[in-house]
């Protein structure tokens, strides 16, 4: 029974565990399908357009990663980053400081390294890391080659970003800045400095941006103003969370388009003349500051009926609800009772102060007398709708015959118009730089590039960020990487819903294992009974000729053989006795026939005295 009990415990238990287990490996293997689905996040609208094709990882091939290699003459500005030295000596970090700001937070003291990523893939593949976070960081560089627009050949750049902590709010944008004097000293790079172009991701809470912003020249007065692109349709947090690198592009043609690539894909494109507000071109008219709407501008489309009349029997006085006249006042109404009394029970305050408090007044209670009575108080009629009641008389509406419609100022020339059909020649790029604030750290900026060829960008990805996706990804397809993924790199959530699952399956399994604890132990505790002679509950006493004042039989030690064998007899045929019991009443059998052969001149009474007592179990 024991070890029934016991099995019984352990085969729950282990269909419990066995239970979890195919949860835990059905969940992986939902996970594994949606990494394999490749569900991408810039397709719910229908309008991404992948132009580009993706490259084919074979998985018997060898990624290895070199350094890209840089031709000057194909770049204006090219930086993998994994020279340390040669691009420590190029990047500039800015001293200088925010105006109209606090002085305790207006210094760009944020902390830039060069290292390699914290999930390295090749140690040698390094990038520039912003390190510390809520702290604002600039740092800058100078292009091999001032690109002028004037060229009339397309602006291509192209860089990597990995948010390796996330991003709850903050930016990772760059700035091409302007050629001028103002760019000449870029230690004094800051946020007033002047850029041409900004472009790049950014996110503050459940805003998510990706900045194209080209500042425009008034070609008659010369002031600039910010152009702002309209936000993709698509949704782009997916950067900020996976932790992983992703490639931004921007391309601007002397055709007044732009294309925004993320990751080959395009996420937004349009124009330079028709995306942007404020558009590049005013309006040629505008509305007269002067004119004014004349007096007697009707601008009514209807108006009351001048030949409606109030009908005689209106009345506009009347109440929308009356007194009810064939209401009485109940039997037993106390009229001269009031609803409230002063509290009888209540004593003024030892501390009241009649100068400071006034004059101190027992609080009200409800009156006892009005509990039994239908109420107290001054009866009044309850009130019911009033029949005669119809509001306000107002005539009805018709159409104005002198509606005029409604009235607009006059237009007249724009003053300011101008029309640039060339937005895109705008002012030169002599620099490029990162000017940020972020709330996150470990920001990792790699492949940094600035070229005039769509194709040189292309291949520049292809043998660096393709290789390291390509990677990524197949070391993604372990089951590990694939349930990281699905649960967009947030372990700890699952983990507290696993918990959460899991303490119900612990106590289910403690009071398994306490009530087959019980059972063994009640189910010993029996055995070890059995093993005695002594009366069970469940038994019945066997009837005996001779039994003494205590319910014993006497059993005479001489008849102990004849009686052994009877009791051996009964053994044989009763299916309730036990073995061990019949055994150890034959051991002790035989002690006492060596007691009467060892001791043969004892008396017939001192051998009565010394016979021994046993109680017999009766069927």
């Amino acid at each position: 029974m024991q070890q029934l009990n016991i099995s019984r415990g352990r085969r729950a238990a282990r269909a419990l565990l066995l239970l979890m287990a195919a949860s835990c490996l059905a969940a992986a293997a939902t996970a594994a399908g949606a990494a394999e689905a490749d569900i991408d996040d810039f397709d719910d609208d229908g309008i991404v357009e992948d132009v580009q094709e993706e490259p084919v990882d074979n998985l018997g091939e060898e990624l290895v990663y070199e350094s890209p290699v840089i031709e000057p003459k194909k770049f204006h500005f090219a930086d993998h980053f994994d020279d340390v030295e040669a691009s420590r000596k190029q990047w500039i970090k800015s001293q200088a400081k925010k105006d109209d700001i606090a002085e305790e937070i207006a210094k760009y003291d944020g902390i830039w390294n060069w290292e390699p990523p914290l999930r390295i893939v090749w140690p040698k593949d390094k990038g520039l890391v912003l390190k510390s976070k809520a702290k604002h960081a600039a740092i800058s560089a100078r292009l091999s080659k001032q690109f002028d627009f004037k060229a009339n050949k397309p602006l291509v750049v192209q860089y990597e970003v990995t948010m390796q902590e996330g991003q709850e709010c903050g930016g990772s944008y760059l700035k091409l800045l302007s050629s001028g004097k103002e760019t000449e000293d870029l230690t004094t790079f800051n946020d007033k400095t002047p850029y041409t172009i900004m472009f790049g991701p950014d996110k503050c809470g459940n805003d998510v941006k990706m900045h194209f912003i080209f500042r425009h020249v008034n070609p008659i007065n010369g002031t600039i103003t910010e152009k702002h692109c309209n936000k993709p349709k698509n949704r782009l947090e997916e950067p900020f969370k996976d932790k992983l690198p992703h490639l931004y592009q921007l391309v601007v043609r002397p055709d007044n388009s732009f294309e925004i690539r993320l990751d080959h894909k395009i996420i937004n494109e349009g124009s330079l003349l028709t995306d942007f507000k404020p558009p590049v071109n005013p309006p040629a008219e505008i509305d007269d500051p002067t004119d004014q709407k004349p007096t007697d501008w009707d601008e009514r489309e209807k108006i009351p009926d001048p030949s409606a009349q109030k009908p005689d029997d209106w009345n506009d006085d009347a109440p929308p609800q009356i007194p009810d006249a064939s209401a009485s006042k109940p039997d037993g109404w106390l009229e001269d009772e009031p609803d409230m009394i002063p509290d009888p029970t209540a004593t003024k305050p030892d501390d009241w102060d009649t100068e400071i408090d006034g004059e101190w007044e027992a609080p009200l209670v409800d009156n006892p007398l009005c509990e039994k009575a239908p109420g107290c108080g001054k009866w009044k009629a309850p009130l019911i709708a009033n029949p005669e009641y119809k509001g306000k008389w107002r005539a009805p509406m018709i159409e104005n015959p002198n509606y005029q419609g409604k009235w607009t100022p006059r237009k007249i020339p724009n003053p300011h118009f101008f029309e640039d059909l060339m937005p895109f020649k705008m002012t030169p790029i002599s620099a490029v730089g990162l000017e940020l604030w972020s709330m996150s750290n470990e920001i990792l900026f790699d492949n940094l590039i600035i070229t005039d060829d769509v194709n040189v960008a292309r291949d520049f990805a292809a043998n660096s960020f393709d290789i390291k996706r390509r990677y990524i990804d197949r070391e993604s397809k372990t089951l590990w990487h694939r349930l990281m993924r699905h649960m967009n790199y947030k372990p700890g959530w699952w983990a507290l819903y696993f918990l959460y699952l899991l303490i119900p399956a612990s106590c289910y399994i403690f009071y398994l294992y306490r009530r087959s604890k019980e059972d063994s132990a009640a189910t010993a505790a029996a055995a070890q009974a059995k093993k005695t002679d002594e009366a069970q509950p469940d038994d019945e006493p066997e009837p005996a000729a001779d039994e003494n004042e205590s319910g014993e039989e006497v059993v005479d030690a001489t008849a102990a053989p004849a009686q052994a064998a009877g009791d051996a007899n009964k053994t044989d045929n009763s299916k309730s006795a036990s073995p061990k019991k019949n055994k150890k009443s034959e051991l002790d059998i035989k002690e006492q026939l060596k007691q009467q052969d060892e001791e043969p001149t004892q008396t017939e009474e001192s051998t009565t005295k010394s016979a021994r007592k046993r109680n017999v179990r009766k069927d």
